[in-house]
């Protein structure tokens, strides 16, 4: 059967194009222009949307492994009891954006999930490439992780009920952070929730069915990974907790919850990263939705399977 958009999120999609114009493609390795365009159309989703009401923040910093300071926001709802759950939030960008350049989308997305969850949530806000590659990246989220579990008591959190979530590069990212626990021996997790992550540095063959919906395209890949990884990228050695697929042993994670959509470049790693957990002993919670491109919630939140896929990651939060 022929791939097809699915109908409501191709409308949001297609309108939300013809508002920002047309530009060319940029070739691999150009970051800065990733960067503006990424800028400019997350900026314009989240000035589009509904604001979200009744999250409080409070900043922090945390000393990472390299003596830098980083920063977290730490989300909660505003007035309500509190569920002694909290999550670690990484977010997206394929490795290149920083919260500079997508900050407005995450700070709305992150405040959507504490007010419909009630599940508290920390983002931290880590160096990415290419000024800072791997390992800096997931160090700084580690160091995040550990900081959530060192002041869990003062923040009316309960240090076994943590969970790390993100989605693109972030959900590649807490994936690497989990093996990192795993391996370190600790913080403990209780879950980890992978929204479409970005997993695996080996460039896939295109697959010229799946190119006229891609929302994060072959070349971008390419210049993700190769700004993490530069030369390493696709070759022998590669650390997992950089790219989780090139992992051999899945045991010892926490429970799981994965989504993706089946017109995301994605799709296929994320689909084997998920078999791999289930087949390791990993209680796995997987989801292939039809007829979506990656970030598929963001840039069409109206539309029904968005809906049903924000209703299933917010029932797993309220599930720590």
């Amino acid at each position: 059967m022929a791939l097809r958009i699915d109908p409501q999120v191709d409308k949001q999609l297609t309108e939300i194009m013809a508002a920002l114009g047309e530009s060319a493609p940029s070739p691999v390795g150009d970051v800065e222009s990733r960067r503006a365009g990424g800028h400019r159309m997350m900026d314009y989703v989240a000035a589009n949307s509904p604001p979200v009401e009744g999250v409080h923040t409070e900043r922090f910093s945390v000393t990472t492994a390299d003596g830098a300071s980083v920063d977290l926001i730490f989300y909660r709802r505003s007035v309500g009891e509190q569920p002694g759950s909290a999550a670690l939030f990484i977010h997206g960008g394929g490795m290149i954006y920083s919260l500079e350049h997508v900050g407005a989308i995450v700070d709305l997305g992150v405040r959507g999930y504490v007010a419909a969850s009630g599940v508290p949530m920390l983002v931290v806000d880590y160096r990415v490439a290419p000024e800072h590659p791997h390992p800096t990246p997931v160090e700084d989220c580690y160091a995040a992780l550990q900081w959530l579990a060192e002041h869990a008591h003062t923040l009316g959190c309960d240090p076994a009920r943590l969970a790390v979530m993100g989605d693109s590069a972030g959900g590649g990212l807490a994936a690497g952070v989990a093996l990192m626990a795993r391996d370190r021996g600790g913080p403990a997790l209780a879950q980890q929730l992978l929204i479409y992550p970005m997993l695996d540095d080996r460039p896939a063959t295109p697959d010229p069915a799946l190119v006229p919906f891609l929302t994060w395209t072959y070349d971008d890949n390419l210049t993700g990974w190769g700004a993490l990884l530069s030369d390493k990228a696709g070759g022998d050695d590669v650390s997992p907790y950089a790219a989780p697929a090139r992992a051999t042993d899945l045991s010892g994670l926490p429970d799981t919850y994965i989504d993706v959509g089946d017109l995301d470049l994605f799709r296929d790693e994320d689909i084997d990263y998920a078999r791999r957990l289930s087949a390791a002993g990993v209680p796995t919670e997987f989801h292939l939705h039809p007829g979506c491109p990656h970030i598929f919630e963001v840039v069409a939140a109206d539309a029904d399977v968005s809906k049903r896929t924000m209703q299933d990651r917010i029932r797993r939060l309220q599930s720590l």
